[in-house]
């Protein structure tokens, strides 16, 4: 399975931020829709992606720095990116070698979905229920 036909099942509406924007804009954007990061933004270029774990280090040190501090202070810069043709198990050992969760995907340079660590796993496993189910078939010699 590729990643286009993840984003096919998903959509590829992806939320995303200003490198200005305080740490409290992105933590509402994440609430608001129930997410998990957010791709940053300049324009049409992804300069990093800022997830909740940011947002949880930097509240750690005082709630009152979401108020303070800009993504770009806490984002990860110059995020791995996926394109649409990555095979999904190639991605999924990228993702975790990498111990990242979230994948922005572009295509020519433009940003056009994200792909979660869930949705790969959930990818690879319907991979592997249908493959199962076929060779259930044929060895029950339901196929010929």
């Amino acid at each position: 399975m590729k990643i286009q036909q993840i984003l096919d099942e998903k959509g590829a509406h992806v939320v995303n931020v200003s490198p200005g924007a305080t740490a409290m804009d992105a933590l509402q954007l994440l609430v608001a829709h129930k997410i998990g990061s957010v791709v940053v933004l300049d324009g049409t270029e992804i300069v990093g992606i800022l997830t909740e774990r940011h947002l949880l280090r930097l509240a750690s040190r005082g709630p009152e720095l979401l108020r303070t501090h800009c993504v770009s202070d806490i984002m990860t810069e110059n995020p791995l990116v996926g394109i649409p043709s990555n095979d999904v198990d190639y991605v999924m050992d990228i993702m975790t070698q990498n111990r990242v969760r979230h994948l922005p995907v572009v295509d020519a340079g433009m940003l056009v979905g994200i792909i979660s660590i869930g949705d790969v796993v959930n990818a690879v496993r319907q991979d592997t229920e249908a493959e199962n189910h076929h060779l259930r078939r044929y060895l029950q010699g339901q196929v010929r």
